[in-house]
This record gives structure tokens, sequence and C-alpha cells, in this order.
């Protein structure tokens, strides 16, 4: 090509490459901490499958149109980026940059900027200020980069925030001062203020409390909870966002639920897809506008760092066969291509090989398959169509830092806070899987009796405030209250079975010291899939799992907890288990063919294992 130029730069830095690796390959942080400006994208699907991606921006007096070609990389060991310009003073632009390890605690960089000119103003910027420029940019944050890594420096780049004025100021005090008396700010709130008004904007655009709490080393609880009242304070906005199951990225967002689509539509994998809380609805902040507005726009559509779940993607050109060097962890895998097409489902074993993936078809359909294994550290991509693909290798585990809808929903505060967050009437979604807990007092009747109407009632009040104060510390929120039970629900089971020990636990200390006589709390839990609905203005359960945990409550005697095989399955539950007095008991129950095996457990001391077959009672409750 006429005129094309390079220039590379190497860098020592004084870190893992793993380190290095999350900082730099964070091209969006690393765009806008150069200076570069946003831009909005187009996506246009083509008859292949693919989808051409067209951006515009201005830099300066400069207005810039080009095509956006997939981004390249091996994650932990390089990227490519490159753009193909129809307006601006440059033709092609491609960045590389490659980590190699030098040692445990050090690795090199190399970086690459290739560009070639579309007229006389190109030719003159390459041969002058356009690689001075990029070298001084890549050196400045290479040295940040190298810093943060070490942990040296407490953010990635230096970046200076909009300056706010004191009106601005002024409210967010106010604010800051309002989340902490709620109860809700555990001493965080002027800390979340600070990261609003001095954060880079790729931080701002979608804020992930379960991220956030990871990098404040801050229970996930509390933050979740700051964020919740931020959010009904003013300081933040929330967003249900319906992501992407393939690049995870959210193609629908929405301030209420009940505006909440059915599905969406994703032009970057041209696919259609359905919402479901526990996989793909997620709930994101952002800074509310009055306190930072977040300019609209991309810095980088998809880099390794927006999208960390996905280990390889590397275009392949048509009827071509590309090997790369790749480390995958074991653990399960996903391949399928960057367009539109097949997905297949990989499990990496200790010290196996990665098959060839292999791509093949035409016009009448497109195959993934797995191949012969390439030698170890290697991946060999093999594709057979007639057009150029970009192959895909992502983890198969879902964003471990995405805000569920399943598990916000099931918090108490969000509950307390947003108890106008419901569906639209009719609309019902599901949930993969929710942990129920049904409580009721035994003998209630004969308790109203005994003492009289008045304080018999304030005992009860007194019994749900302790219930709730222990569901919310166990991450659940109560769902309902009838006569005297409630119905509680959890995201993690491991927390639902340890709120329902410690309640067990609490009642025997109360009554220890209750002049009115001891009560006794009837307890039942089940975990499985459900449907939420909005019932009596509030989100609410429905299904088979929560009529089985309702039965099961149904079968405590009082001051046992009664559990369904399912929920002491769990790996988390049966670890709580061990040692735990109990006996496994089964009952034929109202609405279920075939008798049920449950688990019932003591008081909750550690006095044998649980074992032995189930043992049938006659009770149909």
């Amino acid at each position: 090509m006429a005129g094309k130029r390079a220039q590379e730069w190497t860098w020592r830095f004084d870190a893992p490459a793993e380190a290095v690796w999350s900082v730099l390959a964070d091209t969006a942080r690393f765009n806008e901490a150069a200076g570069l400006p946003k831009h909005e994208i187009e996506e246009t699907p083509q008859p292949d499958g693919s989808v051409l991606y067209h951006a515009e921006a201005r830099q300066g007096p400069v207005r810039l149109a080009w095509r956006e070609l997939p981004v390249n990389w091996v994650a932990g060991r390089w990227f490519e980026h490159c753009r193909v310009f129809s307006r601006g003073p440059l033709a092609r632009l491609c960045a590389t940059f490659e980590l190699t390890p030098t040692g445990d605690e050090s690795c090199r960089g190399r970086y690459r900027i290739e560009a070639e000119p579309a007229g006389l103003l190109g030719r003159l910027l390459l041969a002058t200020v356009f690689f001075r420029s990029a070298g001084e940019n890549f050196t400045r944050l290479a040295g940040q980069a190298n810093l943060f890594a070490q942990g040296l420096r407490d953010e990635p780049f230096d970046y200076a925030a909009p300056e706010p004025g004191e009106s601005v100021r002024g409210r967010v005090a106010q604010m800051v001062a309002e989340i902490e008396a709620s109860g809700h700010g555990h001493g965080l709130a002027q800390r979340l203020a600070d990261f609003l008004l001095a954060a880079q904007e790729v931080d701002l655009a979608r804020i992930r409390p379960l991220a956030l709490a990871r990098r404040w080393q801050a229970p996930a609880r509390q933050v979740i909870e700051l964020c919740l009242q931020a959010t009904r304070s003013g300081l933040l906005e929330l967003s249900w966002d319906l992501l992407c199951p393939r690049c995870r990225v959210a193609k629908a967002a929405t301030g209420s639920l009940d505006h909440l689509p059915d599905g969406a539509h994703c032009e970057t994998c041209n696919i259609d897809y359905e919402r479901d809380f526990s996989r793909n609805v997620e709930l994101s902040f952002r800074p509310a506008a009055a306190v930072r507005p977040i300019v609209f726009g991309e810095y980088c559509l998809l880099g390794p760092m927006s999208t960390p779940h996905i280990r390889l993607h590397v275009t392949v050109g048509a009827g071509e066969t590309r090997r790369v060097a790749a480390d995958l962890a074991t653990g399960p895998y996903r391949a399928r291509s960057l367009e539109k097409g097949p997905e297949l489902d990989l499990e990496l074993a200790e010290g196996a090989g990665v098959p060839a993936l292999v791509l093949a078809g035409a016009e009448d359909g497109v195959t993934i398959e797995a191949g012969a294994p390439a030698p170890a550290g290697e991946v060999a991509l093999v594709n057979r169509t007639p057009w150029p693909r970009t192959f895909v290798v992502e983890s198969r585990a879902w964003v471990a830092e995405a805000l569920t809808a399943d598990r916000v929903t099931a918090l108490q505060a969000f509950r307390d806070l947003f108890s106008d967050q419901v569906l639209r009437p009719g609309d019902e979604v599901s949930v993969k899987r929710v942990t129920l807990l049904f409580t009721d007092l035994a003998a209630s009747t004969a308790l109203y009796g005994r003492i009289g109407d008045a304080r018999a009632y304030h005992l009860v009040r007194e019994h749900f405030a302790f219930l709730g104060r222990l569901v919310r510390e166990h991450e659940g929120a109560v769902v309902k209250t009838i006569g005297d039970a409630i119905m509680a629900a959890f995201a993690d089971p491991a927390q639902a079975l340890a709120a329902a020990r410690e309640a067990q636990a609490a009642t025997a200390a109360f009554n220890a010291d209750n002049a009115d006589g001891p009560i006794r709390l009837k307890m039942g839990l089940h975990e499985g899939p459900c449907i939420t609905v909005t019932l009596n203005e509030r989100l609410d359960y429905f299904g088979g799992t929560v009529n089985l945990a309702a039965r099961l409550q149904g079968q405590s005697r009082g001051g046992d907890i009664v559990i369904s095989e399912t929920l002491a399955a769990e790996p988390a539950v049966a670890a709580l288990l061990e040692g735990v007095a109990a006996s496994r008991e089964s009952a034929r129950l109202k609405g279920f063919d075939e008798p049920v095996p449950f688990l019932r457990l003591a008081d909750g001391t550690s006095l044998e294992p649980v074992s032995g077959p189930a043992v049938d009672t006659p009770s149909a409750g």
C-alpha cells in the first residue's frame, strides 16, 4: 500500500502479564485516557450473517467516518484493532499490542501502530506529529499502567473529570447525609459520591454494584443497598438492562420493570433473544444527570476487557486455517462465530488439548464442530465457509459481577425502597432458581387465648420484626405476611438455611426469658424455578416450588426446620448440614401424587450427620 507507515514501542512491566493485560487491554478506558473522542456506531446486518459496524466522530476540526473491523485477541497475550476510514486524513489504522512474560512477576509489552494515508494531509500527518503523539500517549499510559498493576497507584490512568459547580457539590453533600441517615449507606455514601465526581466515564456509564463491592473490598449487600438508596435519594439513576446472551451487552434498557420488554434484538450478534430474570436481566446504575451527565457514545465497541468472558476472538479468512497460541484453563466453554450461527459447548479437562474448531457450510446453513485436539497451548481455527468468519471461545459462566433481577428483587432493601417497581398487569417472568422460606407460629390460637389479644398481637409483631431483620441480614426479602406466617425469598440457598437456623436459635433464646410462655416457630424451605408476577401491587412468586415450600412448612412441628431433598443436595447447603441432627422422612402432601421426601432438622445443634433412608409419615398436609 502506497505510503503505509508503521512504528512500534516496547515497555518492560514490573508486574505479571495478567495484571498488565487487565489494564492495557481495556481499550475503552485506554482510548478515553488518551483523549480520543466518543463515537456513535451504526450496525448493519449483512446477508451472510455478519454485521457491518460504521462509526462517526469529530476530532478537533476534523470529521471522521470509518468501518470498525472486529477486534481480534487472545486473552492475556495480544489484541489487534483496525479501522478502515471513508472520511478523514487516514485510509486505514491498526493498533496491535502483544504481551510476553519475562518472569513470574514481569513481562514485556510491544505496541505497534500501522497507518495508511488517504491523501496529502494524511501523508503530512504521518510524516510529522502522528507517530510522535501516539508514542507519547503509549509511553505515558504504559508507565501509569505499570504502577497500577504493581498496586502503586489507585487508578489505572490519570484523568481530569469535569469540575462540578458549588451548587452540585452542595446537593451531593445533602444526598450523602440523607443516604447515611437512612441506614443503607453503611459509611460508604461519601465514597460513592467521590467516585461519581472523579471517575472515568467508562466506569460510570454502567455501574455494577458487585464490581464496586469487589473494588472497594466491601460486603456485596451493603454496596447494593447503598446504590438502591442513592437512587431513591437522587444521586443515581437505575436501569434494567436486557443483556444479549452472546456479547453480554445491554441491547434494551428501561428505568421501570413494567416497561421491561419480553425480548430484544442484538444487532451486534444479529440474533433475537428473550428475557430471563436469572441470566440476562441486570440492574445497573449511572450518575443522575444533575450530578454528572454522561455523554452518549462508545470509546470502543467490543474490546477484550469490555467482554472479559471471551478468551479468544480471532478472524479467519474464507477457506483458511489459522493456529493461535492460547492459554485456556480447565472448565466449561462455548465456541461460536461472532456472526449469527450455531454454538458448540466444550468441557476442557486438565491436561487435555483444545479441539480444533471447524466452521463449515454455505448459504443453506453453517455448522460448527470439534476436530482433533491441537498441541497443548494451541487452538486450530478452520474456516470452510466462503466468507471471513470471527471465531469466539468464551467462558460459559455468566457475568459474575452482574446484579441479576432474580437476586435484587429478593433483597429486602429493594422491596422496601422500590415497592413501585413491579411488572405490568398480566406479565410474568421466569426465575430459574429461588429459595423460599415459609414460617408460621405453632398453636397461635392457643397463644391468643392464653395471654390475650393485645399481648399476643404485640408478640407476633415482635416476631415479624426479628424475622425480617434476619432475612435482610442474610440477603433475602420478606415477600408477604399471611396471618402469623411469612414467606421470604433468597437468591442464595445457603443464606436461606442460615437465616432459618439463626431464627430458631433466636426463638429458643427468647423463650428462655419470656414470661408469657414459649412460642414455637414452624419452618419449611425449598428451592427451584418459579414465575414472578405482580399481585396486590407487589412482586410475588408462583408455581410448584412455592406450593412445595408451603407444604413443607406444614410438616414442621415447631422448633425444627423441614427442608426439601433438592435444597439439601445443593453443595453449599450440604456443607452447612454436616454434623447437624436430622431425620430423613417423607409424606404425602396435598397437590403431589407421590410421597415427598424431606429432611427434618433439629434445633441446629451439631449432634450427628444427616444419614439414613426416608421414612414415610402419614401426614397429607
